[in-house]
C-alpha cells in the first residue's frame, strides 16, 4: 500500500470515527440513528445539498451565523441525523478556520423529551465545539403541560456551552415571559409577517429593557429593500433572508465574501449624493 492510500485509509477512518461513537452511546431505532440512517447521512453529506441560510448584521458587512433550514420540516425520524449534520457542518467552517455559529431548530417536543435531550447531548459533546457556536432554534413557546420538561431540557444543553434561540416570535404575552424566564440569546421577528401584522412597540421595547440584556434580535426573511429598513428602524443586530442571500452549501459558505456582500446591500439603497448631473 502505498503512503498516499495509507494517509487516504486514515483520514477517512479519523472522519467516520465520531459517527460511530455517536451512534454506540445513542443508537436507538426510534431516534433514527440506526446504521442505515448513518449510510444515509453520510451520503447526503456528500451531496453538499444547499440548506444553510447565511445570516449578517444588519449592514450586511459580517457573517455572524447561520440557520440549518432542514430541521426546520424534518420528521421524528430524521431530526438527529439531521442535528448530526448540521454539528458536523459547524465543526467543518471551525477546522477551516472559520467561527461561524450554527442555529440548529428542534421542535418542541424533542427539548422535553429526556431521550432526545440526551442524544442531543451525546451529539454535542462529541462534536468538541467551542462554547458559543451552537445555538438551539425553539420553534414555539411549550404549552402548559410541556413547560417543565422543555425548560429542565434547554437548561441542560445550556450547561454544554449551547446557545438558545427563540424562532418566529410574534409579540405575544406569552413569548415574552419565556423569553425573559429562560433569558435567551437570540430571538428572530420574521420581517414578512410584520409587514402584514404590525409588531407593537411595547413588545419590541420589552425585549431591549435592559442594556445588560443576554438577548439579540435577529431580523429574518427579508425579501424585499423595506424589509431591510424596518430591520434597521428596530435596531436588529442580525438580518437574513433572500434579500441578503440565499442559501448555500457547507463549502460555499466558506466562500462568502463579507465586503462582497455589504457591496450588494449598499447598491440597493438609493444614493445620498447627486451625479454628475445633479440628480439625486
Amino acid at each position: 500500500m502505498s503512503p498516499k492510500s495509507r494517509l487516504y485509509t486514515l483520514v477517512k477512518a479519523w472522519k467516520n470515527k465520531p459517527f460511530h461513537e455517536v451512534r454506540d452511546a445513542c443508537g436507538d431505532p426510534w431516534l433514527g440513528l440506526s446504521s442505515q440512517a448513518l449510510e444515509e447521512h453520510q451520503s447526503w453529506s456528500k451531496r453538499q445539498a444547499i440548506s444553510h441560510e447565511p445570516i449578517f448584521n444588519c449592514k450586511g458587512t459580517k457573517l455572524t451565523g447561520s440557520l440549518f433550514r432542514p430541521l426546520l420540516a424534518a420528521t421524528d425520524m430524521q431530526l438527529l441525523r439531521l442535528f448530526m449534520e448540521g454539528l458536523d457542518t459547524v465543526s467543518y467552517w471551525y477546522r477551516s478556520g472559520r467561527f461561524i455559529p450554527g442555529i440548529l431548530p428542534m421542535p418542541n417536543h424533542t427539548l422535553a423529551s429526556s431521550s432526545y435531550v440526551d442524544a442531543m447531548s451525546e451529539l454535542i459533546l462529541n462534536s468538541r465545539l467551542p462554547v458559543g457556536l451552537v445555538a438551539i432554534g425553539i420553534q414555539s413557546a411549550p404549552d402548559s403541560t410541556a413547560v417543565d420538561a422543555c425548560k429542565e431540557g434547554l437548561l441542560r444543553l445550556r450547561r454544554l456551552g449551547v446557545l438558545l434561540h427563540f424562532l418566529n416570535f410574534c409579540g405575544s404575552a406569552e413569548e415574552l415571559h419565556w423569553i425573559t424566564e429562560m433569558q435567551l440569546e437570540g430571538v428572530h421577528i420574521d420581517m414578512s409577517k410584520l409587514r402584514e401584522h404590525h409588531l407593537g412597540s411595547d413588545a419590541l421595547s420589552q425585549l431591549r429593557q435592559s442594556p445588560y440584556s443576554p438577548t439579540q434580535i435577529y431580523a429574518s426573511n427579508i425579501g424585499l429593500v423595506k424589509d431591510l429598513e424596518s430591520a434597521s428602524t428596530l435596531i436588529a443586530d442580525h438580518a437574513y433572508g433572500g434579500l441578503m442571500m440565499a442559501p448555500v452549501s457547507r463549502h460555499q459558505m466558506l466562500q462568502i465574501n463579507d465586503s462582497r456582500i455589504a457591496k450588494a446591500i449598499f447598491s440597493l439603497h438609493p444614493h445620498q449624493h447627486p451625479n454628475q448631473n445633479g440628480d439625486k
